[in-house]
């Protein structure tokens, strides 16, 4: 594990910005803002070098990217190291630019610039950025999710991000392990290009189903062979057990689950690692949550966590932010359910497929920046599996009339609201359309959902597991 633990006397100019970027933070708390990266931005305009300072006081750091599944991960990753009695420095809002990491540094730094001796940085890093975060802030363990399309106008082909990734590689410290996804093809290649200590991770359950014939692959061949990527079983997008008639295949995985169950809100499995085994209870559903167990229990692996302490940290799990996240609003039990490409909203969609179940929805569907403005995805997500399990429809967002004409194909009720694009009202006509003490299932894209969850925080929502406390 790479320990670093900086010697030098504080900077002034450092002391300086932190207190600037404090006092921005102050401000926006004041006035009820989100902006989590702003002072951040204040912070590297007054010192450009702020983040590297103040990671030069961390004990080890832990970055996690990836198309899907990296804020869970790390959320995960941050609650093992606290089960370990560590202190965590963790952009835990989700904002994983630069700037975004930046301020995450400054809320836990004091006044003079300096972060606590033994604090262990989480570092969930956007796909595009994880070569200035890793200049930044080196790290101990990196870890990579998987890599699926997403953003297209914004990243590009997924093969560039592999280019960027392998690319960064090479000026990691040599100490730095790196933790892959044996399922995904595409991350496995990164091994390749890197000559250090690497673990990996994957799912080992004979019992897994394949995916349904037909659900949408982002990688269907290997770019250095152009080879076809088979499967002995596909669980989802490009994730599975491949093989190329180069001889390529997936290795076999270091951490891994097995005997996977599922019930609603619960998955539980049996988490090997490469000296025990423990069985986990995890709070989440869905064997996308087992891939982002198995992530973090890697780094924690990585970083010298013992199999106990995994345990206790994965089964104490709460739900990232507009992650899976529940919440009771009116009487009612709202769930959010993330889905900004196809691969993440297949998989939202999956754990709604239970007998018997039928579901209030709501659908928003932005095309800002941060969503990816060509929202042509929509109509390579599998919506029809769930069209006749839908008791209610509301459609909302920017671009609503696309999405409602989507899910007409799909074979979906009419929506119970006229289709507009301000979400506030949306909201209110899909709560009026769901029972008190029945549930609404939102689905939401990226800035959606940070609108929507803004709305229901100032409608009283409290969550779940804090009313049933």
């Amino acid at each position: 594990m790479t320990q670093r633990c900086s010697t030098t006397k504080p900077s002034p100019r450092l002391a300086a910005a932190v207190l600037a970027g404090k006092a921005v933070r102050h401000g926006m708390r004041a006035l009820g803002s989100g902006g989590t990266a702003l002072p951040g931005l204040v912070v590297e305009r007054l010192h450009p070098d702020a983040l590297s300072q103040l990671a030069n006081d961390l004990s080890a750091t832990a970055l996690i990217t990836g198309t899907n599944g990296k804020t869970t991960t790390a959320a995960m990753l941050a609650r093992i190291l606290r089960a370990d009695g560590r202190t965590v420095v963790h952009n835990r809002a989700g904002s994983n630019l630069l700037r975004g990491v930046t301020a995450a540094m400054i809320d836990a730094a004091s006044l003079l610039g300096r972060l606590p001796a033994d604090a262990n940085a989480v570092l969930e890093s956007d796909e595009a950025a994880l070569p200035a975060i890793a200049a930044a802030a080196p790290p101990s363990v990196a870890v990579f999710t998987n890599l699926m399309r997403d953003q297209l106008d914004r990243y590009g082909e997924i093969e560039s991000i592999a280019r960027r990734w392998a690319d960064a590689l090479s000026a990691f410290p040599s100490e730095t392990v790196i933790a892959l996804n044996v399922d995904d093809p595409l991350i496995v290649s990164l091994a390749h290009h890197w000559d250090g200590s690497c673990l990996s991770f994957g799912i080992d359950d004979p019992d897994i189903p394949s995916a349904p014939e037909g659900e949408i692959m982002d990688a269907v061949w290997d770019p250095e062979t152009d080879d076809d990527f088979r499967y002995s079983r596909r669980y989802f997008a490009q994730l599975g057990r491949w093989h190329t008639d180069a001889g390529a295949r997936r290795p076999t995985p270091h951490i891994a689950a097995d005997n996977i169950t599922f019930a609603a809100g619960l998955t539980s499995f049996t988490l090997r690692l490469p000296q025990s085994s423990v069985d986990i209870a995890l709070p989440a559903d869905g064997l996308y949550s087992v891939y982002n167990a198995l992530a973090a229990s890697t780094a924690a692996v990585a970083l010298g966590v013992a199999a106990e302490t995994i345990r206790d940290g994965l089964e104490s799990h709460e739900a990232a932010f507009g992650r899976q996240e529940e919440m009771v609003v009116e009487g009612r039990r709202v769930r959010v359910l993330l889905g900004k490409n196809p691969s993440g909203m297949n998989q939202a969609l999956r754990t709604l497929q239970r007998p018997g179940e039928r579901h209030h929805l709501l659908v928003l569907l932005n095309d800002g920046i941060a969503d990816g403005t060509d929202i042509s995805w929509i109509w390579d997500v599998d919506w029809e599996s769930q069209a006749q399990h839908c008791e209610s429809l509301t459609v909302g967002g920017h671009r609503a009339a696309d999405m409602a004409l989507r899910l007409k194909y799909a074979g979906f009720p009419e929506p119970c609201n006229p289709i507009e694009n301000d979400i506030g009202d949306v909201l209110r006509a899909a709560l009026d359309a769901v029972p008190e003490s029945g549930r609404l299932t939102i689905l939401p894209t990226y800035t959606a959902m940070l609108d929507v969850r803004q709305r229901l925080g100032q409608m009283g929502a409290a969550r779940l597991w804090d009313v049933a406390r």
